[in-house]
């Protein structure tokens, strides 16, 4: 473990612990209801996009009955199970009493947007799916139609992915419902159809269609949980940047601010509750654990460094007559190279490219460094002008 800095006053954790908290708290739960029957392929569509192994995968046996509801603090699933052949109750009925569970519950358990999953090869929707499918939308429930287990075939000579002819076929009836029967066009109500596998046909890689889902699922969640959706879904990145992004320019202005009247770089470590309010709200924009990450006392190391006079004395020393204090433009700054180096790690513990139990290993290599800072500090001053 590194060592601590002997020189700086022992690190206030609250700050971080109660920004992360709150930022929790205001974005608040993405709630996802997944309905389909059992083996479609619902819980390993889960654990692809939101990276959640409380959704166990199950072969053979279902592994869900009638409606569970899995949740923590940015993603809640309402697993609903397909209408099951036989049952006395008619399919719409049968939803409706799921529907009206859920209603039931307090306000952040409502569903936001549903996933009707259907298996590729089953080549059909069956009148109990339609039924079910216009119950959701009578509800005023978007639904996306996702067909799962879509064998993905590539073209050798313009290596585009494509599917079987009975899939497209199954597609484009999908897009266009008939009525074998009658002729008549039959009203689906979903929104859109896609396509998806979890893995390839070999049984590896990041299957296909994931990315498209995501994009049409955020298009269609009400506004006040699409924050929410960002930071539970595990897919896209730049959607997590561009929520951070906002939270390093404030905290790089309120430090700035601080600093109007230049501090001594021997109380320089009076800028540490602005970054560590910065830092726990970009920790819970990546979905990060607090408690995992102070155990781990990463948090403290990375904090004394970044935000205590360790680094602004490196970086004045290196600047001909900068003196011994930190003026607003340096304290600016120091915090815009801190949340932009924060933000890395961050990503690399979401991504699971950095071991939490070793991050008190790892973190000096992400650390920002004199010419981040100076770089900052140049991008500053050309952005004032």
């Amino acid at each position: 473990m590194a060592k601590k800095n002997a020189d700086a006053p022992d690190l206030d954790q609250k700050a971080f612990v109660e920004a992360t908290s709150e930022a929790k708290s205001r974005y608040g739960r993405f709630n996802l209801a997944i309905v389909g029957s059992s083996g479609v392929g619902k819980s390993s569509l889960v654990n692809a996009v939101f990276g959640r192994d409380w959704a166990k995968v199950g072969r053979g046996l279902p592994v869900t009955r009638g409606v569970q509801f899995y949740s923590d603090d940015s993603l809640g699933i309402w697993d609903v199970e397909g209408f099951e052949i036989g049952s006395p109750v008619p399919p719409a009925q049968q939803l409706r009493d799921h529907l009206n569970a859920i209603a039931a519950h307090s306000g952040d358990h409502q569903i936001s947007v549903v996933w009707y999953c259907v298996q590729a090869n089953d080549d059909r929707l069956t009148p109990a799916d339609i039924a079910m499918i216009r119950e959701l939308d009578a509800r005023g429930l978007p639904v996306i139609l996702v067909l799962t287990k879509v064998d993905w075939i590539k073209n050798p000579l313009t290596g585009h992915q494509g599917v079987a002819k009975d899939v497209q076929a199954f597609v484009d009836w999908l897009n266009d419902p008939v009525d074998a029967a009658t002729g008549e066009r039959l009203r689906v109500p979903y929104r859109r159809v896609i396509l998806t596998s979890t893995r390839d046909r070999h049984g590896k890689g990041k299957g296909h269609g994931l990315g498209d889902l995501v994009t049409e699922t955020l298009a269609l969640a009400p506004e006040r949980d699409k924050d929410a959706f960002r930071i539970a879904q595990r897919l896209n990145l730049p959607w997590k940047r561009e929520m951070a992004r906002p939270i390093i320019a404030t905290a790089a202005a309120a430090a700035a601010g601080a600093a109007t009247v230049p501090l001594p770089v021997s109380d320089a470590f009076t800028l540490a509750p602005i970054q560590l309010t910065m830092m726990g709200r970009i920790a819970a924009i990546y979905d990060l654990e607090v408690k995992t990450m102070l155990s781990a006392g990463a948090l403290a190391q990375f904090g004394v460094q970044v935000a205590g006079r360790a680094l602004a004395t490196s970086f004045l020393k290196l600047i001909p007559g900068a003196g011994v204090v930190v003026n607003a433009a340096v304290a600016g700054a120091l915090t815009a190279a801190t949340g932009e180096s924060w933000m890395k790690i961050c990503e690399l513990l979401h991504t699971g490219k950095i071991d939490v139990r070793k991050l008190d290993q790892e973190w000096a290599k992400y650390a920002p460094s004199f010419m981040d800072v100076a770089r900052k500090l140049v991008e500053r001053r050309v952005g004032r002008r």
